[in-house]
């Protein structure tokens, strides 16, 4: 513990990324919140990102109630604790749109297809590929602190959860790839976008997302409350609501969990 605690005990400025890989947790989320997460209104100097790594999850989760399923050392399984407390907190989708963009542009460069299912899964083709979970933590008006939690498969060769469509980069390649390399190139990318909001440049994360979107073009099935439509996206806006047009013309805008992608 000390060597970790000590991250948090530097007196000069520190502007580096640390790593730090374990065999087992119950959630990597849970280990930055609960071991590296300082009080919200305190001022000692920390790393810029914090990268949490392990090989399994005894208690990983996605959204909501979900669970993410992960053969042990197969996949990436990482959070990042980050303090972007530039970033608006009435623009904070901004964050989970440079973590969405960061791992689709890494994906990409093993092959084709990938997109950026709204809010952030990461999709090939019709197939989730990665999750992302964001917890935000507001203090004084700001964001004090953000745990990005990340699970991509990876080399796991078959599925026995009750997950609809997972796929891994091994299905898709027909061979292994290297994890570390991999969560290296996705943190690093992670880190460039969210120095790029820093230095003042909401514009050009936003834009390359939404080039990006799943289902970015024609109409598609979702359901609502009201039952299942036919609709086309808009946008996405700066406070990560959903907007849809559907086949009469009306314009629909939802936030997240308040629309579902019929596939």
């Amino acid at each position: 513990m000390r060597s970790i605690l000590s991250l948090f005990k530097k007196k000069k400025p520190d502007t580096g990324i640390r790593f730090i890989y374990l065999d087992e947790t119950e959630s990597t989320n849970r280990y930055c919140a609960e071991k590296l997460r300082l009080p919200a209104d305190d001022s000692q100097t920390v790393p810029r990102l914090v990268v949490v790594s392990a090989d399994y999850q005894s208690a990983g989760k996605g959204q909501g109630m979900n669970t993410w399923e992960s053969e042990r050392g197969k996949n990436l399984l990482f959070s990042i604790l980050s303090h972007p407390t530039w970033v608006p907190v009435g623009m904070q989708f901004v964050i989970s749109e440079c973590v969405a963009v960061a791992i689709l542009d890494a994906l990409s460069r093993y092959s084709e297809g990938f997109t950026i299912k709204w809010p952030n899964d990461i999709y090939w083709q019709d197939k989730k590929i990665c999750g992302i979970l964001i917890e935000n933590r507001l203090s004084g008006g700001k964001i004090a602190d953000c745990i990005i939690g990340v699970g991509i498969d990876v080399n796991q060769q078959e599925f026995h959860g009750d997950a609809p469509n997972p796929v891994s980069l091994w299905q898709i390649l027909g061979r292994e790839v290297d994890r570390r390399e991999l969560l290296e190139e996705v943190v690093r990318r992670i880190d460039d976008n969210l120095l790029m909001i820093l230095n003042g440049d909401y514009a050009t994360i936003p834009t390359i997302y939404a080039g990006h979107l799943y289902r970015n073009r024609g109409f598609h099935t979702y359901r609502d409350v009201s039952g299942e439509f036919e609709a086309a996206i808009v946008e996405v806006e700066d406070d990560g609501h959903l907007v849809l047009r559907d086949r009469n013309g009306q314009i629909r805008s939802y936030a997240f969990k308040e629309i579902e992608f019929i596939i």
